[in-house]
């Protein structure tokens, strides 16, 4: 919950200005939804660069005031959308259900979910990370037919990394990422590259080269890194070397 609608245009402006990153990184802008509508069109039409939400409702449309439904989004020309942030799981206590629910919302109108899981402390002190993982992976793809995994991307955000400086090491987030990969590949018969899993969890100008350098790890959820354009002009530089 950053940045205004006259914020987020300075921000587009400021980080286009005068930067070029090769075809093969792709750059994705998630504003709140009323800045959604002013970064598309300081974006342009012919931007490389895409946007989406951090959320939505699975309803279509009805009584359901506040929300925003996958129509909408669609509608504003979003191409993704973030789904089961782990933000959204503990402050607004959304459960793997519900989250599931608003993935099949979002396939059905083409947006492209960006499922996020990941561990607690507690869990991970417990020896409860792959356990938590599997859940929220297989409760929150329940019913997805195999055929829609290469609209889909996953996030792992390992939540005691979440905003506090303290990220997973790469040793740490390459297993988990491995560890997602063998969920979809016998879940639902998914190969390797067929879906994106991405690292969220204060990924940084400090630590996103040596993250982006394994092959495990396909690109990142950037958050507090993501509100200032230098801080996040120096991440998608560091993914495009590690493409070079």
């Amino acid at each position: 919950m950053h940045k205004t609608p006259a914020e987020a245009a300075v921000f587009v402006r400021e980080f286009c200005q005068g930067r070029t990153f090769p075809p093969v990184v792709e750059i994705g802008l998630a504003p709140s939804f009323v800045a959604l509508q002013t970064v598309r069109d300081v974006l342009g039409k012919q931007s490389r660069i895409q946007w989406g939400a951090q959320n939505l409702y699975w309803e279509d449309e009805g009584a359901f005031t506040g929300e925003v439904s996958a129509p909408m989004l669609s509608n504003l020309g979003c191409r993704f959308v973030i789904v089961g942030h782990s933000e959204r799981r503990r402050i607004f206590m959304e459960s793997d259900d519900l989250i599931n629910k608003k993935v099949k919302a979002a396939l059905e109108h083409g947006l492209e979910p960006i499922l996020c899981v990941g561990e607690t402390l507690a869990e991970r002190d417990g020896g409860q990370t792959q356990s938590t993982i599997k859940t929220q992976i297989m409760n929150g793809l329940a019913g997805i037919a195999p055929d829609k995994m290469t609209s889909l991307t996953i996030a792992y955000e390992p939540v005691w990394a979440i905003g506090t400086g303290r990220s997973a090491s790469v040793e740490q987030a390459e297993e988990a990422h491995a560890f997602i990969r063998e969920i979809l590949k016998t879940g639902w018969h998914t190969p390797h590259e067929m879906v994106r899993v991405l690292y969220g969890g204060s990924m940084s100008p400090s630590n996103a080269g040596e993250l982006f350098r394994s092959p495990e790890i396909n690109g990142g959820l950037i958050g507090k890194a993501c509100l200032n354009p230098d801080s996040f002009a120096k991440i998608c530089g560091l993914a495009s070397e590690s493409h070079a």
